[in-house]
């Protein structure tokens, strides 16, 4: 494994931020998470992927852990075992090149396989728990290995199981995917060139892809709404059950959670009443798009992608999101929550 005291996190998180972790811990084998786990039992922990949907505050006084494995292979003609290090795109692009399909619409989306599952990554009308057979896990605990269905997964909208009841009790090492023979080279550059030409590049321009949830607004609200703004697009959903397809282009639309992502099963019964209203077209009306704060920009072709512009600092994101937020809620009465972690 490797070890390093006082790193740099810049490499390690796709917004830019150059903060510190007193420890981070790269392992390259089951035993040697097993190992680290038992070294450092009782510390703080926290396990990133490519740092692609957190915000580092400030220096991070515990242990960020790795994964440095990175390998896949077939189970059978229509499975595939991806270890929790491997990027997702870097998956999905060996598939496409052997004529397997049935990811491709998961492409350019940051992150690694452990994450895919974590928060149920999804795009164009595709999420990572339609392709997703089992994951398997490690307990932090006991370091005792643990195989996840889909169902006991409880995948929805960003979300699943770890980011709740087990959230930090559980690192996830490797998902198995459902595919199947097929081209999806075509579908798969289409899927890439309409993501670059609208979302900023990862490793050019620091950001954690959308920002904001797309909030649920009750139907009442959205009939009000309507008088005021004839063309606002909004889109009825029913309640999603834990196994339900939910669609989301990955730019502008998309399913989301009415309420703080931590209440979400409690409120999931209130989503039948309610619509979806995109939160890039509330932040436009708002006049954000392009507007700066600090070294923070709201990205100009994608109003839900907050940026790295300029050298921001983490106040400067946090701010403003907050004024992005504070505008939603004053013009039209609707709440708009982060999707990014802050660490």
């Amino acid at each position: 494994m490797t070890i390093k005291e006082n790193i740099s996190l810049l490499p390690y998180n796709t917004f830019g931020i150059d903060v510190k972790a007193r420890l981070f811990i790269e392992y390259y084998s089951l035993d040697e998470l097993r190992q680290v786990l038992k070294e450092h039992k009782g510390e703080q922990i926290l396990h990133i992927g490519q740092g692609s949907n957190l915000l580092f505050t400030r220096d991070f006084n515990g242990i960020i852990l790795h994964s440095g494995m990175a390998r896949a292979r077939f189970i059978d003609d229509e499975t595939v075992e991806a270890q929790n290090g491997l990027r997702l795109d870097d998956l999905i692009a060996q598939l496409t090149d052997m004529a397997y399909c049935g990811m491709e619409k998961l492409s350019l989306i940051p992150g690694e396989v452990g994450a895919s599952a974590v928060q149920n990554v999804g795009a164009y009308g595709v999420e990572a728990k339609d392709v997703i057979e089992r994951v398997y896990t490690l307990d932090v605990e006991t370091q005792e290995e643990r195989v996840f269905s889909n169902e006991e997964c409880k995948f929805g909208y960003r979300d699943s199981i770890f980011k709740h009841e087990l959230k930090g009790k559980y690192i996830v090492t490797s998902v198995v995917y459902k595919v199947k023979p097929g081209e999806a080279s075509k579908t798969r550059e289409e899927i890439i060139q309409t993501r670059m030409a609208k979302l900023p590049t990862v490793g050019e321009v620091g950001s954690a892809g959308s920002f904001f949830m797309n909030p649920f607004v009750p139907e009442d609200k959205v009939n009000e709404l309507l008088k005021l703004y004839p063309d606002m697009p909004h889109y009825p959903v029913g309640a999603p059950s834990v196994n339900q397809r939910s669609v989301c282009d990955g730019e502008s639309g998309g399913t989301s959670c009415p309420v703080d992502l931590a209440e979400r099963y409690q409120h999931r019964n209130l989503v039948a009443e309610r619509e979806k209203i995109p939160a890039a077209w509330l932040i436009e009306q708002c006049g954000w798009k392009g507007k700066t704060l600090g070294g923070a920009q709201v990205w100009p072709k994608q109003p839900l992608v907050i940026v790295n512009a300029n050298n921001a600092t983490p106040d400067d994101i946090i701010a403003l999101a907050a004024q992005v937020s504070a505008s939603v809620k004053e013009k039209f009465g609707i709440d708009i929550h982060p999707e990014v972690n802050y660490i």
